[in-house]
This record gives C-alpha cells, sequence and structure tokens, in this order.
C-alpha cells in the first residue's frame, strides 16, 4: 500500500467531513455556537478542494487528542474523487480518516482519490513522503485502491523516467518484471530477429538507433478464458527521424512510451485484480533516431499483414510500428483489442490535454467506454473513423501512404491507418492520448499521466462478469 495511508487509526487520527457548496450552511447550523462561528467567518464555502481546519478547543465532544479536532473539505458530490486528491499536500502532518460511515464505493473512491495525489517521483532528488496519512475506512475496497492507485504510480513512473534509463531494453525489463510478478509467460523479440520473425515495420522505425528494437509480448491467465489484448506505443524517444523535430518538439518526447506504459499500468491492475480472461500485452518498443541507416522519407516499408506503406513522414512513426503489433494481435481474433498512443498533435489540439480521442470499430464497446469513463471521473471522447478520409492515405507506389495528404483531421487519418491492421469482426478501440500534465492538478501532479485505464478496466471487468 503507497505511503501516504495509515494501517490503523490511533488518538490523534483526524475525521475529515466532505461537504458540497449546499451543504455549508445546513452543516453548519446544527453545529455548536463555537464551530459555527469559526466556519462562518472562515468564509469557508466548499469550493472543490478546499480545506478547513477546526481547532479541538472549539469541540464539545472532540473524538481526538489532537489540537485539530477536525477538517472540512469541499467536494463536489460524496464521491468525488479529485476533491480527494487535492487536499493531502493542504493538511499538516498526521493521520486523518473519513468522517461518518461512508459507502463501499464513497470510501473506495476517496481513498483512490488521496494516494493518486499523493505521488511523487523520487527516483534522481529526494523527496519527502506525504505529512498526512490516511488510514482507510473498513467500509471501502482496500484491494481496488492498491491496485488502481499502484498501477497508475507504475505508469507514471514509466513515464516521467527519462530516455536515457528508459531505453526500450529498460521498458522491457520493466514489462518482464511485471510479467514475472504475475506469473505470466514473457518473449521479447530482438533487432534484426525482428526481421526473421515477420515485424518488419518495427525493425524499420528502430533499427537507427544503437539500442535495438524489440518486440514485447506477455499472456497471463487462463487459455480459455476470454482473449483480452493491449497493444501500447513504446517509441521510448523519438527525435522525428530525418524528419527532425525542432527543440521545443523534442523537449518532451520521453513520454511518446506513455502508451506502453499505460497498457503496462492496465495490465497490472487486470492481474491484480485476477480478472477471468486470457491477457496478452504487446509493446513494440523503439527509439526513433537519426543515423546512416535511418529509415527515409518515401521509403516503402513492408508491414506484417503483407500491407506495404509509403513514408509520407518519419515522424508519424508510431502508427507504423503499431501496424506489425495490431496485426499480429488480430491473428488470434481475441474478444477485444484496445492500443493505447501518443500518437497526433491533431487530437490535442481537437481536445486539448487532458481529454483521450478515442476511435472504435464497435459501437457496444465504445458506448462502454463513455458510460465507464463518466462513471470513474476517466473520461474519454469518441471520435469518428470517418472512411471518406480514407482515401487522404492513397498512395501511387505502395498500398497506403503513412500520413494524409493534407494536414486537416490528423487524428482521424492516423486511426484510419491503424484500423487498416485489425479485423472488422474484432472489437477495437485506439485511444490518443497526451499521457502528461502539464501542471499540477488535484490528484494528478504536473509530469506523467494514466488516461483512460480506470475506464478500460471497468470495461473488461464488466465484460468478464457477463
Amino acid at each position: 500500500m503507497a505511503d501516504c495511508f495509515a494501517a490503523r487509526t490511533d488518538a490523534k487520527t483526524i475525521p475529515i467531513t466532505p461537504l458540497t457548496h449546499n451543504e455549508v450552511d445546513k452543516w453548519t447550523k446544527k453545529q455548536q455556537k463555537s464551530v459555527a462561528a469559526w466556519v462562518t467567518n472562515s468564509g469557508f464555502d466548499a469550493k472543490p478542494g478546499a480545506v478547513l481546519s477546526i481547532p479541538t478547543q472549539l469541540l464539545a465532544k472532540p473524538t481526538t487528542k489532537n489540537a485539530i479536532g477536525m477538517v472540512l473539505v469541499g467536494t463536489t458530490g460524496p464521491d468525488d474523487i479529485w476533491s480527494w486528491g487535492a487536499i493531502g499536500d493542504k493538511l499538516p502532518a498526521g493521520r486523518y480518516t473519513i468522517a461518518g460511515k461512508p459507502s463501499v464505493k464513497e470510501a473506495t473512491r476517496l481513498s483512490i482519490g488521496w494516494g493518486l495525489g499523493a505521488y511523487r517521483f523520487g527516483r534522481y532528488k529526494d523527496v519527502a513522503e506525504p505529512a498526512a496519512k490516511l488510514v482507510i475506512p473498513s467500509s471501502a475496497d482496500k484491494g481496488a485502491v492498491d491496485r488502481t492507485v499502484s498501477s497508475i504510480n507504475l505508469t507514471r513512473d514509466l513515464i516521467n523516467t527519462p530516455a536515457s534509463d528508459m531505453g526500450p531494453a529498460e521498458l522491457a525489463d520493466s514489462a518482464r518484471a511485471l510479467a514475472k510478478e504475475f506469473k505470466a509467460t514473457f518473449k521479447v523479440t530482438v533487432g534484426d530477429k525482428l526481421l526473421k520473425d515477420n515485424f518488419p515495420s518495427i525493425h524499420a522505425v528502430g533499427r537507427a538507433s544503437v539500442r535495438e528494437p524489440r518486440l514485447i509480448d506477455f499472456k497471463w491467465g487462463c487459455a480459455s478464458d476470454p482473449k483480452i489484448t493491449l497493444v501500447g506505443k513504446g517509441v521510448c524517444f523519438d527525435t522525428g527521424g530525418l524528419d527532425l523535430k525542432g527543440a521545443s518538439g523534442m523537449l518532451m518526447m520521453k513520454k511518446d512510451m506513455g502508451g506502453a506504459a499505460n497498457v503496462l499500468g492496465l495490465a497490472r491492475m487486470i492481474m491484480m485484480a485476477g480478472l477471468r480472461v486470457r491477457l496478452r500485452v504487446l509493446i513494440p518498443a523503439v527509439e526513433n533516431s537519426v543515423s546512416g541507416n535511418a529509415y527515409r522519407p518515401l521509403d516503402v516499408i513492408k508491414t506484417r499483414k503483407g500491407i506495404t506503406v509509403e513514408v509520407g513522414n518519419t515522424d508519424a512513426e508510431g502508427r507504423i510500428v503499431l501496424s506489425d503489433a495490431l496485426a499480429l494481435a488480430a491473428s488470434e481474433k481475441p474478444e477485444m483489442i484496445l492500443d493505447f498512443a501518443t500518437l497526433t498533435g491533431a487530437a490535442r489540439v481537437a481536445l486539448g490535454t487532458g481529454l483521450p480521442a478515442m476511435f472504435a470499430n464497435n459501437d457496444t464497446l465504445a458506448n462502454a467506454f463513455l458510460e465507464c469513463g463518466e462513471e470513474e471521473d476517466d473520461p474519454v471522447w469518441r471520435m469518428p473513423l470517418f472512411q471518406p478520409y480514407r482515401s487522404l492515405l492513397d498512395s501511387k507506389v505502395a498500398d497506403m501512404n503513412n500520413v494524409g495528404s493534407v494536414p486537416q483531421g490528423g487524428a482521424i487519418t492516423a486511426a484510419l491507418f491503424l484500423e487498416s491492421f485489425v479485423e472488422d469482426d474484432t472489437p477495437w478501440a485506439h485511444f490518443d492520448i497526451m499521457a502528461w500534465n502539464r501542471s499540477a492538478q488535484p490528484g494528478k501532479p504536473e509530469g506523467g499521466e494514466a488516461m483512460a485505464i480506470r475506464a478500460a478496466f471497468e470495461v473488461i471487468a464488466r465484460q468478464t462478469k457477463k
């Protein structure tokens, strides 16, 4: 369990009472005069994430021996996960607990929010542990709290690690460690072996780097259970290749393996929960570099599926490496394929950095994600696989180009490119994500971020129950 939690209450444990803006006056009127005056004079209006400490000396019947008798926190509702993600850093050192008798859902979600807000990345410098510790209520699903917080923090750690320590080999090592933890079978195909095993597009993009490209592949669960395959873009650093990025465009490219990191976080959640699925994880891990043998604009690349691709831009490498992994995933005809990728700037232009774009070839699957995303406060927005744009990928010398012939609609043409490598009868969803918080928000520290994987876990969990 994360170090922002305490195992049990003690004599100094401070209760936290959540209130919405509309509940403040009603709650205040029920309190003794000294407490009511304190709340009124403070101007506390229960703005989400706002915190007010009430001294013990003001309480007629204190429940703690601490100098702080209780804490009020502003929320938007009883299970507002993000308000609780905001308050840990606003409280002094001590143990805290949720006042009253929260339901299973409330206790679980509020504890998850607390845990997500307490994240620290301390690989390269000492960072202080959270001073405020939450005692998870007995009504909470502690397994859900642990798997969600630990899995999302794994995703964040992977993305935040610079490319000097998170190249294709190191990403494979992280996946291997995860597979070993849950007794999954693990395989990695490296370097020229990719050509022998028919993964030519992964090899083409990654061959210019001294850090050999590879395909990470692990399987977990009973072979007779429904097959769920996760595919994650693992471009550990993206220079843009010969279509070289500028300095500002290259600055954040350590996060270009954010799709792979999200897939590993989701896989961890699934395995920790013991969902009845046959899970397969596929991650093409490469570094898109520049050297004498780098792939070039207008080169034609063969793919695992046999489709030939003309390279319109070497900086659109993510969809190329994903093509081989998706073709392999589709060959097994699983119940569901989900891919996660930091794929296009166009998706960020359309939806901003905090809302992932989702493309799906199956309405039932898409609707399940919209529903679960809303319920879990982990939203996605469905974008169209608009088939008339497919002609924008036409090539005069190959089956298709890797980029559209016009700059508009870039997220759609990228998704249509990927769709060419899955089968129509296999439910598939593609998530074009930022995988990064540009600035700190409640429960979401600046830096690497998990996006849509809590929603994905719920979609998969519900499907297994059916």
